[in-house]
């Protein structure tokens, strides 16, 4: 199993040198102890997969779906709408990231079957009021459980390759998971292959005949690797006016450092990496497709799935050149009126991050042009009716 010991010291070695933070004892005690044990956890049940499952030698990936585009654009939306089609797709619940063996997944439901039949499901009943505990309150920003899909990108976390522990302390000058691509090739082709490993076991785990289904706003910057790694691999590309995305996602990202008690002056340096990737979020994938004519992709437009989502997803098949079944489409029929009025309550502003409208314009010029997104004079036009 890899483990990346490049980035494990980088940030052992950036939380040892923060003296004057309460939580420092705390995550050296995580970073030196809880990490090398469950490194090694993870690694023996690797290697033990292998020989309690000889399928896994034989278990391909082929023709998998990533979704990528900006956070807070739709990414999630058309994941869990592409999910419910359960007999095309595979995927990770989010709990399953956290034990990515294939041993360790089997354990687990079996431990869930006896808690169902010897015990009233009491432990699921506690699983259940700490997920409600936990996530309840940010549902309004993001629908987070236990028992949800998520971003795949999180079962790498064994591997210690993940955004986690940059939400945790504010360090995304210490660590970057964005730019795979521009990662040195030897490097890249290990992360690579340990996220295949990672996939073949959650295939194998879901009947070893399904198609994995990805979604990952971090990999707009993986897009090329994804391709490299898996041939045969079909992007879907999320579009949503960066004057709400944007902003979203950094007012979602400094609400998680603040409720952790950073600030600003903390983790000022990260908002900005953070705002300069988002910028990298609509151009590193369009620029990486437009030479991968052959591999098969489609792009997305938020208002088009909120407005259309059944149509939507009858395009995104496709494009894709993959069936719709009856069954899946009646589905979406009736889904049609509950996804026409997702909405958020989640509330944010350009002004908190010094951003403008006239600077997004600009840096992402040609995407305005052809999704006709509001500009600035739209923007101050609308503004002006609003307030007559």
């Amino acid at each position: 199993m890899y483990f990346d010991g490049q980035y494990y010291w980088r940030v052992l070695r950036h939380v040892w040198a923060l003296r004057q933070w309460s939580g420092r004892s705390r995550t050296l005690l995580r970073l030196l102890l809880l990490v090398p044990l469950e490194t090694l956890f993870h690694a023996i049940c690797f290697m033990l997969d292998y020989l309690i499952f000889p399928a896994l030698w034989r278990q391909k990936v082929e023709q998998p779906v990533f979704i990528v585009g900006h956070a807070r654009s739709g990414t999630t939306l058309v994941h869990r709408l592409l999910a419910a089609d359960g007999e095309t797709f595979s995927y990770f619940l989010y709990w399953e990231m956290f034990f990515p063996s294939l041993l360790q997944k089997k354990v687990i439901r079996a431990i869930g079957c006896v808690d169902k039949k010897w015990f009233g499901q009491a432990i699921h009943r506690r699983l259940v009021a700490w997920d409600d505990k936990t996530f309840g309150p940010y549902r309004h920003m993001h629908d987070m459980s236990l028992w949800n899909s998520e971003e795949d990108q999180f079962v790498m976390r064994a591997a210690f390759v993940t955004q986690q522990w940059s939400l945790d302390v504010p360090m995304m000058d210490v660590i970057d998971i964005f730019h795979i691509d521009q990662m040195p090739v030897k490097k890249r082709r290990r992360w690579m292959h340990h996220y295949r490993e990672c996939i073949k076991r959650q295939l194998l785990r879901n009947g070893g005949n399904k198609i994995h289904l990805s979604k990952n706003p971090v990999m707009c910057g993986w897009v090329e690797a994804l391709i490299e790694t898996f041939p045969d691999a079909r992007i879907v590309v999320m579009m949503r006016d960066p004057a709400q995305c944007i902003p979203s996602v950094l007012k979602l990202v400094e609400l998680t450092w603040k409720g952790k008690g950073w600030t600003r002056a903390d983790y000022g340096r990260s908002l900005e990496i953070l705002t300069d990737i988002s910028f990298e979020s609509y151009h590193h994938p369009r620029d990486v497709l437009s030479q991968q004519p052959s591999t098969p992709q489609v792009v997305v437009d938020y208002r088009e799935l909120t407005a259309q989502p059944s149509a939507t997803v009858h395009k995104i098949y496709r494009a894709l050149g993959m069936p719709l079944s009856g069954s899946y489409d009646q589905f979406l029929k009736l889904q049609e009126d509950r996804e026409k009025t997702h909405k958020t309550d989640f509330r944010y502003s350009l002004d908190d991050y010094g951003l403008s409208r006239k600077t997004i314009e600009s840096k992402l010029s040609n995407f305005y042009t052809d999704y006709g997104w509001p500009g600035v004079d739209a923007a101050k036009q609308s503004n002006g009716l609003s307030g007559s």
